[in-house]
């Protein structure tokens, strides 16, 4: 083992006799600021997630590309993205957690300073290509890191820095894209990754530092499991593209989404069977044995399902039915963002008082009722106020769900395999993300047809409402246009407020489906094992 005596203090080694040997290591410097700084990291990596969403028209007009090939901006990225964030592990035993994330960072910053300087869209998709490679390894890496580095009892809160990263990140990137193509260039959203992407390289090289059993190994290198990666590639390349792409093409019906959906089955089956026979795996499939764990993945990926399908649902509503600019509807998150800081400590603390399974059964059940409150208050007359405590009431229920979870899934875990859970865990809560925002979209586009079908059934002229509203309407626009306009606008008029009101129940109806699968969380919470409240990796588990 290499000599630790400089950057580590009380190295105590035991044996528990079902998990190879651990060491009881702390940092050398005070882990807050450890974890202040993988967390300006993984904040960065976050907010370019979405801060790119609104610059897209702008690119594409830039770089004489169509907007369809301009979504090609965010798919490329969240392809290499998708496929790099579980094998922080692999990686880890390779080079050491410290210099794999430190590559990333480089990696991310350079990529970040290629795409503002893209003088096409072929160059700037392969520099995305590489951004989200580099950005795919930040996510886990931040997360062990502050695992390893706080003792059991106070890893809830150091989870609760991780949690506010990315929660609201996601949240103020459209906001803070949109300002910053509007009133600049396209091109800084890129560029002001530069400056955080080098102060976060200095402060990682200065501050972290790997456990002693984390033991890098280049000859892996040699031993390398291509085919495992090769299926990984082919599945998340699949499952991406199928997702960005679906309702843009009409899902099943497009050959184009049919052969991205098959290679996602292939390459999901291959990767499954081939990587659970492998010795040395690029992803451990054999930590799915604990119950704990597996359970926690599901459950983090369902959270991080909904707390992106919200955050596009919502903002979506208020730009697409109420008229509102990309900056208003931005802002109305914000006081979201202010409860989040506020709420995220006193959620890290309840980890250390209460067992994972009481918090996240409460913060499902606040959640459901969260989703409630939004069908019934979103109307087309929703005010910003209204809009603004909505975005409160949602988002309050997210740090208890999240840290605990978080929390949860290393409780048993053997320490060693830090790097593959905080792996698996993101991937879990990336895919969820992916997936529930697709389903959820195209729920508002089929449940808006059937209410508009609904609703147009009352439109006859047998209708004695019909008659009325449209005898008023047309006399009242003759006045202004000329009596043989006016019934042709009052049609329009009447026609587009039936729009309006079927995609508002649409959303509405969306709300209550994700009430139905809060509930359903609710219940598979149950099944986690009642854990120690404080207890980490190695420790016990209670049922």
């Amino acid at each position: 083992m290499p000599e630790q005596s400089s950057t580590a203090l009380n190295a105590v080694e035991h044996t528990n006799p079902n998990l190879s040997p651990v060491v009881a290591w702390k940092p050398r410097v005070n882990p807050w600021l450890i974890a202040m700084t993988v967390a300006l990291a993984a904040f960065m990596e976050v907010l370019d997630t979405s801060i790119a969403n609104v610059a897209l028209p702008h690119i594409a007009g830039s770089l004489a590309a169509s907007s369809d090939e301009g979504t090609w901006v965010l798919t490329s990225y969240l392809v290499a993205n998708a496929i790099v964030l579980p094998l922080g592990g692999w990686a880890s035993s390779l080079m050491g957690r410290r210099n794999f994330f430190v590559l990333c960072i480089v990696i991310f910053t350079v990529s970040s300073f290629l795409c503002g300087a893209a003088p096409s869209l072929p160059m700037l998709l392969l520099f995305r290509i590489l951004q989200g490679a580099g950005g795919g390894g930040m996510q886990p890496m931040a997360q062990a890191i502050m695992a390893d580095s706080f003792e059991p009892a106070k890893r809830g809160q150091a989870f609760a820095v991780y949690g506010l990263v990315t929660v609201l990140a996601p949240s103020i990137g459209p906001t803070l894209g949109g300002w910053i193509t509007d009133n600049y260039s396209w091109r800084w959203i890129f560029f002001i990754n530069i400056p955080v992407g080098i102060l976060a390289f200095f402060l990682v090289m200065r501050l972290v530092e790997d456990p002693p059993w984390i033991k890098p190994d280049l000859s892996r290198l040699r031993h390398m499991d291509y085919v495992g990666l090769g299926f990984l590639t082919v599945a998340m390349g699949g499952l991406q593209i199928m997702l960005d792409k679906g309702e843009e093409m009409d899902w099943f019906s497009s050959h184009f989404v049919c052969i991205f959906a098959a290679l996602f089955i292939f390459g999901m089956i291959g990767l499954l069977v081939w990587e659970w026979r492998q010795k040395e795996p690029l992803i451990n499939l054999r930590l799915f044995r604990y119950k704990n764990f597996a359970i926690c993945c599901f459950l983090m990926m369902l959270v991080g399902g909904l707390l992106n399908a919200n955050t596009v649902l919502q903002p979506q509503f208020m730009q697409q039915l109420l008229g509102w600019t990309a900056t208003n509807a931005g802002l109305a998150l914000t006081a979201g963002g202010v409860s989040l800081v506020v709420i995220m400590p006193f959620a890290g603390m309840a980890v250390g008082k209460f067992s994972a399974r009481t918090l996240t059964v409460f913060g499902f059940t606040l959640l459901g009722i969260g989703f409630y409150a939004a069908a019934y208050l979103t109307t087309l007359s929703m005010s910003f106020e209204l809009a603004s405590i909505l975005r409160v009431i949602m988002l309050v229920p997210v740090p208890f769900c999240f840290i605990s979870i978080t929390n949860a899934a290393y409780v048993g875990m053997p320490k060693e395999e830090s790097n593959q859970v905080s792996g698996l865990i993101n991937f879990a809560r990336n895919i969820g993300g992916s997936i529930l925002i697709a389903i959820t979209g195209a729920q508002v586009t089929n449940r808006a047809m059937w209410h508009q079908a609904l609703l147009q059934n009352g439109m006859q002229p047998g209708s004695i409402a019909y008659n009325q509203q449209l005898q008023g309407s047309s006399q009242f626009l003759g006045q202004h246009f000329g009596a043989a306009n006016g019934q042709n606008m009052a049609l329009a008029s009447m026609y587009q407020q039936l729009n309006l009101q079927a995609a508002t129940q649409a959303y509405a109806d969306v709300y209550m489906e994700l009430v139905a699968l809060s509930a359903v969380m609710v219940g598979l919470a149950f099944l986690l094992s009642k854990n120690k409240p404080g207890e980490g990796p190695g420790g016990s588990v209670a049922h």
